[in-house]
């Protein structure tokens, strides 16, 4: 009787990944990342042409960044899920900071707003507003929208939504693509 029970969850459990949408590509994601990175999608030099206005670092463009690791999140003060997510940022980029360069850029937001936000948070993670267009490749529909790419310009993670960023998988991930 136990292993009967035994075999029907094993193979409720192949049903579930050989016929529910998306388990099977989540799965593969997980376990076998490097697929993942193989069929990334590549930011060309165009879409890394967008002109910075630095906050509380020097203005720059986002070219400047190409042949690097980084960490580039959308977001806006007026946005809780996007301050929700402040913390780990933060904690993540005083641990990371010297091998993944942050790009932060405020969206739909006054500098005046962004500046109070940093000083009364104590936040010093680099943050910016686009003074040019954002290529539709990475132009977020939701906030925030976070994309971790290599020095290669590919796209290895992108986040719609709030996540606690200071998380050891976070952390290996990132150790792994610096190498």
């Amino acid at each position: 009787m136990k292993k009967n029970i035994i075999y029907l969850v094993l193979i409720a459990i192949i049903g579930v990944i050989a016929f529910v949408p998306g388990v099977k590509d989540k799965l593969k994601d997980t376990f076998f990342p490097i697929a993942t990175i193989e069929n990334a999608v590549h930011i060309s030099d165009e879409d890394y042409d967008i002109e910075l206005k630095g906050i509380n670092v020097p203005s720059t463009n986002l070219k400047t960044f190409k042949d690097k690791a980084v960490f580039l999140n959308f977001w806006g003060t007026w946005c809780p899920p996007c301050r929700k997510e402040w913390p780990s940022i933060q904690k993540l980029y005083d641990t990371r900071k010297d091998h993944v360069n942050f790009v932060l850029i405020a969206m739909e937001d006054k500098e005046d707003a962004v500046r109070q936000f940093l000083k009364e948070n104590n936040y010093n993670v680099p943050v910016y507003i686009a003074q040019s267009p954002i290529s539709e490749k990475i132009l977020p529909k939701v906030f925030p929208t976070t994309y971790l790419l290599d020095k290669d310009g590919r796209i290895l993670i992108k986040e719609d939504a709030s996540r606690d960023w200071n998380t050891e998988s976070t952390h290996q991930f990132i150790d792994n693509i610096i190498k």
